[in-house]
């Protein structure tokens, strides 16, 4: 069977090479001469969890040393793995942690942050695409090239990536948890970001499962392509489109003719069509 190489392999082949990590020379530093990584891929902690740990560590002391390497200031290093340790023995008032030092570049303390958070699965999704995205754009690495590194395929690593293609709105919706990567997955099938953000929407009000989604998504890209040259769309009608399908929730077409034309509303449910028509009328006047 072939090893695995690079950080597929996990921190404890890359800390000291070879060397299981009980074998290096662990070190007590100062906690306030420790910087944070400025390539940490997590960008939001949870207190809850810096608490609980910083109890732990009031009562246990720090077990796994933290990853370090020396900085540019005399006395100073640069974290490369172990931020909520570090974050939580300076809450839980501890003068100093243990660490190891190691020779690290800018490169290396991106990867060995990465494949901390992804080991223990703290990374969020769109963090993960963020990371994957400096390995890409500032480090010249390929997909398949970060795959071999953090130990998943290149498809993951691809497919990671495209959640950076979502607009803003749906980007937030999946950061805050209001919808799981399977939902943000589903709507990278859809066309256009105003598309994206419209059944956003309905996945929020509705409560759509990702099953459910991805079914609305394919009856919503639904359609045989034509084999005929048909003129450019005009693109003031396109807009109008767009901005029906945010007010809906759902696909509208516009047939414009030389004079007035129709708009088409889609529905793929009882339900669906009872919201659209609460959206568009009074119903309080029905059957008055």
């Amino acid at each position: 069977m072939t090893q695995k190489t690079g950080l597929g392999r996990g921190l404890d082949a890359l800390i000291l090479g070879s060397e299981h990590p009980s074998t290096g020379s662990v070190r007590e530093l100062l906690v306030d001469h420790i910087q944070p990584n400025p390539h940490q891929p997590r960008n939001r902690m949870h207190p809850g969890e810096i608490d609980e740990l910083a109890a732990s560590i009031r009562e246990h002391g720090v077990i796994q040393p933290l990853i370090v390497t020396k900085s540019d200031q005399p006395g100073g290093y640069i974290l490369i793995a172990g931020e909520r340790r570090l974050l939580a023995a300076r809450q839980a008032g501890l003068a100093t942690v243990p660490a190891i030092i190691r020779d690290a570049s800018d490169q290396q303390r991106l990867e060995l942050a990465l494949i901390e958070n992804l080991q223990r699965t703290d990374l969020g999704p769109l963090e993960a695409a963020e990371a994957f995205r400096q390995l890409a754009e500032d480090f010249n690495l390929s997909h398949e090239e970060i795959a071999v590194r953090v130990g998943k395929s290149r498809a993951a690593v691809s497919n990671t990536l495209r959640l950076l293609k979502l607009p803003s709105s749906v980007q937030q919706a999946l950061a805050d948890g209001q919808i799981s990567e399977g939902h943000a997955r589903a709507l990278l099938a859809l066309p256009t970001p105003q598309s994206q953000a419209a059944v956003l929407g309905t996945i929020t009000s509705r409560g759509l499962n990702v099953r459910q989604t991805e079914a609305l998504v394919r009856k919503l890209t639904a359609g045989k392509p034509s084999h005929k040259e048909t003129a450019p769309r005009v693109p003031e009608i396109v807009v109008l489109e767009d901005r029906l399908r945010a007010s809906l929730g759902t696909k509208v077409t516009l047939n414009q003719r030389r004079k007035g034309g129709t708009v088409v509303i889609h529905y793929y449910s009882d339900e669906e069509l009872t919201a659209i028509v609460n959206r568009i009328v009074d119903t309080s006047e029905i059957g008055n």
